[in-house]
């Protein structure tokens, strides 16, 4: 039997194109973090560390589905650098940072400058700074501060903030972004 209709379509292109427009018509619902707006069917984040040398380039979520070896990669990478202590991080703001990119539209890796912190990294740092967080969500592994060199604080910015899921900082002096998954807000310059 020939697998090819009389106008030159495969029945596994036909079923390709209705897989994708049923896709296209699917609702998006915000605030849950499986259909985060933006965040697309097949979810991946890219990223690198000045502070360690480390990359990474997972594929962490497909059609419902979070990856349990991708997520606990992404765990280990977004560590404390300085203690080497590792927090789960919160799968919201995986969501938030890899629907931010992909709304950007780079193939350029986000530099993570920090993920999660442990409460003797967040005490430096708070002592060195005013605009640390004594109850950070850093410490909880629900934040993460990024920067893209091809794109602005304020153009990150806006595409975390549209996702409406999570709290959003410009630190335009520093040049990164926060994105964290607790109340929807936004602060900073």
């Amino acid at each position: 039997m020939n697998d090819q209709s009389s106008l030159g379509i495969s029945r596994r292109g036909l079923l390709g194109l209705f897989a994708a427009s049923a896709i296209a018509a699917a609702p998006t619902y915000p605030k849950a973090a499986g259909f985060l707006r933006g965040g697309g069917d097949i979810r991946r984040l890219k990223m690198y560390s000045p502070r360690t040398g480390e990359k990474i380039d997972m594929i962490y979520w497909i059609e419902g589905d979070y990856i349990k070896d991708a997520v606990k990669e992404l765990t280990w990478f977004m560590r404390d650098w300085r203690t080497n202590d590792v927090k789960h991080i919160d799968l919201r703001t995986i969501d938030i940072m890899a629907a931010s990119h992909n709304l950007l539209e780079v193939n350029e890796p986000y530099m993570l400058l920090s993920g999660y912190r442990s409460p003797k990294t967040n005490a430096m740092l708070r002592s060195r700074s005013g605009g640390v967080a004594k109850n950070s969500l850093h410490l909880k592994g629900q934040a993460a501060d990024l920067r893209l060199a091809s794109r602005s604080v304020s153009q990150m910015a806006r595409a975390a903030a549209s996702c409406r899921a999570g709290g959003v900082g410009r630190y335009s002096g520093s040049n990164f972004v926060h994105m964290d998954c607790g109340p929807v807000r936004s602060w900073g310059r």
